[in-house]
């Protein structure tokens, strides 16, 4: 059951019939029993005919139909061919999972009865049809939704269908992972630094406007740019992402770098970079935003992590909400303690605000009480101190090892993880499945790599390399090459798991996706280049 993902998805079935159906198509006859993957190889219950919420008896045990299979790379592996992903979704004949009602022993030859019917008649094909064809019409929608035994992951999928706004180049809502949310179309475009500030020891802010003095993209709480900078007029340009670390403008941006020891994109901006210049910026992207509401708002941070939810802090204050907001903020002392005034000063406008500072390693000057609360670092004490709801929204964005411990001692208190929204600068985990025991890798250039072929740079990672369509048969596999943590599942243009950003550049895709990602997004695991392409990845 855990394999399949869960007491949904605990038996897959599927048909004798689509076996001949396949055995035509393919013009294959070397079929064996299980071909599929399935668990439960049937005669009859086509998945035109058999609607979710249906109960059958087999043997002494009782199923329930939940939802039609998702099918992923490994039928393509059986199957020896690599498209099967995108031919099983299409033609509707994917089979479907039972979920066990009563457990019991189950035999070849066991009659299959029909003993229950859902009271909501939605067809496998049809609720398959409607989460991933381009159609998706609101009714129909909301019908899937009152069909109680429907699975949770399809549930989820059809109520961000819903509440999307359906438009032409907004991709599928109900498959497009987080990652891929909030679209903007690709490129940069010149900004003029206004201003370089100290905000701490290691850490600058750069205030910009559009070079041409006209308005910007107005970005949400939260959101990045990428910067395209240019050590020399002959060297290759590098990228880096960025959060705005200031209130929401439409006329200007506020970036905050950290100045690393031997950082090439601090160095570069602190020795080059000075008011006057104009930097090449993307428009705001990303998912890790403030979401509405009347829940409590836990904004926790460590360091340069400060930037995305600082940003949420200006934008709870410029509101006036009356949301209870709780500021965790961990750092090294008072000189390392960047926006310590800034965030005060927006607190205070907050009545039902609170904040909780911790120094790891506090200086003699630094005074408690005063520029922090308690020495050490955050901890599951921390949040009990202050009260933190386990019911609250918590935004959190630091180290790696500061967001592990935080996300465990969140879980501890009993903070579902759906409320846990987390910003990686790095880039988002690798989602392989099926791949264990693979050692992770710093992302680095292929061994291969040319100086010929479009130029794939990705832009979280900080890695480019050329594009050579003689060794890749797509840019997930160019990612792989280099190391580049991705995500993926069907590698057939079916599930979207690896859609992501198209920060700038042209990509074709082929095959052609069920169904296409959002304007200024891509689905890597069919994508090629045309030209010079930035990833958000």
């Amino acid at each position: 059951m855990a394999g399949h993902g869960g007491e949904h998805r605990a038996v897959f079935v599927y048909q004798i019939d689509s076996y001949r159906h396949w055995q035509k198509q393919l013009q294959r006859a070397d079929f064996v029993p299980g071909q599929f993957c399935e668990n439960f190889t049937v005669e009859g219950l086509p998945d035109d005919a058999v609607c979710i919420g249906d109960r059958y008896r087999i043997g002494s045990a009782l199923f329930e139909v939940t939802q039609p299979r998702v099918t992923c790379y490994r039928v393509g592996i059986r199957m020896n061919e690599p498209r099967m992903p995108a031919l099983l979704t299409s033609s509707g004949r994917t089979g479907f999972y039972f979920r066990v009602v009563q457990e019991g022993e189950v035999g070849a030859g066991d009659e299959i009865v029909l003993v229950g019917e859902a009271r909501e008649r939605m067809t496998v094909a049809e609720i398959n049809a409607l989460l991933y064809s381009p159609e998706h019409p609101r009714d129909r929608l909301e019908r899937a939704l009152r069909v109680d035994a429907l699975s949770p992951g399809w549930r989820a999928s059809f109520e961000a269908l819903v509440k999307s706004q359906p438009a032409a180049g907004r991709g599928n809502a109900g498959l497009a992972p987080a990652a891929a949310m909030h679209p903007v179309a690709p490129g940069f475009r010149p900004h003029l630094v206004m201003a370089i500030d100290e905000e701490s020891a290691d850490v600058i802010s750069l205030t910009m406007q559009m070079a041409d003095g006209g308005p910007l993209p107005r970005p949400l709480p939260g959101q990045f740019v990428i910067l395209r900078l240019q050590r020399s007029a002959v060297g290759a340009a590098f990228f880096r992402s960025y959060s705005l670390s200031g209130p929401a403008s439409a006329e200007r941006y506020r970036i905050s770098v950290k100045l690393e020891p031997n950082g090439a994109a601090g160095t570069y901006l602190r020795e080059h970079v000075r008011p006057g210049a104009v930097l090449d910026v993307s428009a705001p992207r990303g998912s890790f935003v403030l979401q509405g509401g009347n829940r409590p708002v836990v904004l926790l941070s460590a360091g340069i992590g400060a930037t995305p939810v600082l940003a949420m802090l200006h934008a709870l204050a410029a509101d006036a909400s009356a949301r209870q907001v709780f500021w965790l903020h961990a750092a090294r002392d008072r000189r390392h303690h960047p926006f310590a005034a800034e965030v005060r000063r927006l607190l205070s406008t907050l009545r039902n605000a609170r904040s909780y500072v911790c120094y790891s390693r506090p200086g003699p000057d630094d005074e408690p009480g005063v520029d922090f609360d308690a020495a050490g670092r955050l901890s599951r004490a921390a949040l009990e101190k202050l009260g933190v709801p386990r019911e609250a929204d918590v935004y959190l964005c630091g180290p790696p090892g500061f967001m592990a411990d935080m996300k465990e001692a969140l879980a501890a208190r009993g903070t579902a993880p759906e409320r846990i929204n987390v910003e990686l600068f790095s880039g988002t985990p690798s989602k392989t499945p099926g791949v264990v025991g693979r050692a992770a890798r710093a992302p680095h250039r292929p061994e291969d790599d040319a100086d010929t072929g479009p130029l794939v740079s990705f832009a979280r990672s900080g890695v480019a390399a050329h594009w050579k369509a003689s060794a890749y048969g797509s840019l997930l596999e160019l990612a792989e090459a280099c190391d580049v943590p991705v995500r993926w599942s069907c590698r057939a243009g079916v599930c979207h798991s690896c859609e992501c950003g198209l920060v700038s550049g042209q990509v074709v895709h082929e095959p052609e996706p069920l169904e296409r990602p959002a304007g200024g997004n891509l689905l890597i695991c069919c994508a090629r280049p045309v030209s010079d392409v930035v990833i958000d990845l």
